[in-house]
């Protein structure tokens, strides 16, 4: 029941999108095209939550991801959890939703700033959000811990 590690996943994923935020912010020279006519660099200050739904709601996000990062956090800690996909899933989870949950309490706002064209403008914590439930949906989709040996 070594589970120390999915923390530090989660440590890693708010260390990393704190520092990206910072060096965006006072590194990079903005807006900035990294690849013509699909993403660039943009800084856009989100006062809502994904896609900017909900603007100016902020007590609702800051309690909601409170909330959801002490149940995430409970989960790897107490729940008898089985597969490394769903500990990386939640572990990605939980360090996306408290780097923008840093955000929120420190500034007010969530710090986006990968823009592409077609879609949206999000930050590394967004990524790692989605990225995480991703896991979280494959590791249910198939079996999640049943033995698939037994069929």
């Amino acid at each position: 029941m070594m589970r120390f590690p999915y923390f530090v996943l989660a440590g890693i994923v708010i260390g990393a999108d704190r520092f990206l935020k910072w060096w965006i912010q006072e590194h990079v020279f903005l807006p900035r095209t990294l690849i013509p006519g699909f993403i660039r660099l943009n800084l856009v200050h989100n006062m809502g939550g994904a896609f900017g739904i909900f603007p100016k709601s902020g007590p609702l996000f800051i309690i909601v991801p409170s909330l959801v990062s002490a149940a995430i956090a409970g989960a790897l800690l107490f729940a008898p959890l089985h597969g490394k996909t769903v500990k990386i899933g939640l572990s990605l989870v939980l360090g996306g939703a408290l780097g923008n949950l840093i955000d929120r309490v420190t500034m007010g706002y969530v710090l986006d700033f990968f823009e592409v064209r077609w879609f949206s403008v999000f930050n590394l914590a967004d990524a790692c959000i989605t990225v995480g439930v991703v896991l979280i949906i494959i590791h249910t989709l198939l079996g999640g811990e049943r033995n698939r040996a037994a069929g």
